[in-house]
């Protein structure tokens, strides 16, 4: 799966600029205004300002949010989370005849009613590799005497082994991380017996006077490498260490999966039958799930409670969280993303977030549907273009806009890639974003995203494609909020129409490995990044039209220069 926490893409040359150290970063830099802040985010305070000069008023409106879980506690998100006004916490009831029982704040389709739940689960790639292994290794085809779904599952596999066929250089990169995982682990019991503390960030460290001699070599290393990898100096040692332990598990798994089928987690603990959609009501109600970091982060994005003097304004203010947790650790379902999708339409959401993605989808009929019924049903599906600093005009990224059995673009789904800021990483763009000038259609704030956390009221920084994409959501969110005659497809354009267009004065590199210096408007259909006062400006001039079938003017924003 594409996630927001972005580590290691390529440790091997992510030799960081110090931006980050360099300078005190506003928290919210990504909600500022480019004229007045001096950073590139979304002015969403004009945007507020505007609203509240035109006396307009809010409607409460669901976002569902399609992730890792949600921390139910915490105290910003604890007051916009969706509660299903038809069922009675705890009573082991099903009480508004849905099929999904005690469903209060949304649901869990990676546990099973016992209350155990799914934390890992292997790529989809290897899962495909695996699944038709026996029908097609070592066998002579005839494509002609094949149906045409045994061809596109052939086809599939194929792709799915010549991805299992790993580089020596892949496997350089994981020796590399591993020696550094274990240097890092090695540092850190020095400096946690010497700090007399388990948990330190780089401000803390930085800090830090040790007396010995290999405290100060086991500083200076930890230190170097939180620089590398280009950790905030608020990211707490013990998040890098857990991450990069993931990520190198993940890894070897990965490498092994070509000769070892991965452990199928679904079936042990789930025990649904996966290829019938008819089998659908499994899972249970825990939405926090034993990996809620991720999800919390995304919700708070969008709807962390405003203008309460703690932790964050979330960008929309008048919204409800429906939590779905559907994203393990390794890739999502496709049976559960289409659920998903579903339940959160049946159940009131005008919009959707999905902050997570793979490069297979061998259920995508499914999920298509799914995305088909939510635009006969008025709602707005939101997408992170993912991870790789790739083109994805090049290379498939699901669940995508493109729905195959209609031959048609889905016209509900906006695809997201992320931006930054050139005082951040000297670039308008994220190094890691993916990008495609057909299939992203815009950009929005991506490094250095401080939002909730799970764990006793936690903040803290990510990044990724999987922030941005909530911060679009929350402009969504905003826009069905305090203009709710638009529809889900006016919205989208309006989103679109009014994007800030970074003209050439603007440094922008392009994502990715090769990194030359492109135009900003090449890497996405619009060529802008979303600004939320645009956006409201727009929407109030098209509610204002009695033409409800228009399309909404484009709001012409003021090409700043960077400072």
């Amino acid at each position: 799966m594409f996630r927001g926490i972005i580590i290691l893409v390529a440790l091997p040359l992510a030799i960081v600029s110090g931006h980050a150290y360099a300078q005190q970063i506003p928290k919210t830099w990504y909600q500022m205004d480019a004229a007045k802040d001096s950073f590139y985010g979304i002015s969403l305070n004009k945007a507020y300002d505007y609203l509240r000069i035109s006396n307009k008023k809010a409607q409460p409106v669901i976002v569902a949010v399609l992730d890792s879980g949600i921390d139910t506690t915490h105290e910003d998100l604890k007051p916009v989370l969706w509660r299903n006004p038809k069922e009675i916490p705890g009573n082991g009831i099903d009480d508004d005849a849905n099929g999904y029982i005690d469903d209060v704040y949304g649901w869990n389709f990676l546990g099973n009613k016992d209350g155990r739940n799914i934390k890992k689960a292997a790529d989809e790639r290897s899962r495909i590799f695996h699944r038709w292994k026996n029908q097609f290794s070592d066998k002579v085809l005839n494509p002609e005497e094949m149906t045409e779904k045994e061809r596109d599952q052939f086809a599939l596999w194929k792709k799915a082994l010549n991805e299992l066929n790993f580089s020596a250089e892949e496997q350089m990169e994981l020796m590399f991380v591993e020696v550094t995982a274990k240097a890092l682990k090695k540092h850190d019991k020095i400096l946690r017996q010497e700090m007399g503390c388990e948990e330190y960030n780089f401000e803390k460290l930085e800090k830090f006077q040790p007396i010995s001699r290999m405290g100060k070599e086991a500083k200076m290393g930890f230190l170097t490498c939180m620089k590398m990898i280009g950790l905030d100096a608020e990211e707490k040692n013990t998040i890098l260490l857990s991450q990069l332990e993931e990520y190198i598990d993940g890894k070897k798994l990965v490498f092994e999966s070509k000769e070892k089928a991965p452990k199928d987690y679904r079936a042990e603990v789930i025990g649904d039958n996966y290829y019938s959609l008819a089998d659908r009501f499994y899972g249970n109600a825990d939405v926090m799930g034993p990996n809620p970091d991720h999800g919390t982060h995304v919700s708070g994005l969008i709807a962390a409670q405003r203008n309460n003097g703690i932790g964050i304004d979330g960008v929309a203010d008048n919204v409800r969280i429906m939590m779905l947790r559907v994203v393990p650790d390794g890739d999502e379902y496709d049976k559960d993303i289409a659920l998903a999708i579903r339940y959160a339409v049946d159940n009131g959401a005008k919009v959707i977030n999905m902050s997570f993605g793979k490069s297979f989808s061998p259920e995508k009929v499914w999920v298509d549907s799914a995305i088909r019924y939510a635009e006969m049903k008025d709602v707005l599906v939101l997408h992170s273009s993912g991870n790789e600093g790739a083109n994805i005009d090049e290379k498939d990224v699901y669940p995508n806009a493109w729905l195959k059995q209609w031959n048609t673009v889905a016209g509900n789904f906006i695809t997201v890639g992320a931006s930054s800021d050139p005082k951040i990483s000297g670039s308008l763009t994220a190094e890691f974003s993916n990008y495609g000038k057909e299939k992203v259609d815009v950009f929005a704030p991506g490094v250095k995203i401080y939002s909730t956390m799970p764990g006793g009221n936690q903040y803290g920084n990510q990044q990724g494609t999987s922030m941005s994409t909530p911060i679009v959501s929350g402009i969504a969110a905003l826009i069905r909020s305090y203009y709710p005659g638009l529809s889900a497809i006016q919205v989208k354009k309006i989103i679109e129409k009014s994007v800030w267009i970074p003209d050439s004065s603007n440094l922008c590199f392009r994502p990715g490995p090769k990194a030359d210096i492109v135009p900003f408007t090449t890497l996405s259909k619009t060529g802008g990044i979303v600004n939320a006062y645009n956006a409201v400006v727009a929407a109030d001039q098209f509610s204002n039209t009695a033409i409800s079938n228009s399309d909404p003017k484009p709001v012409v924003a003021k090409k700043n220069k960077a400072h």
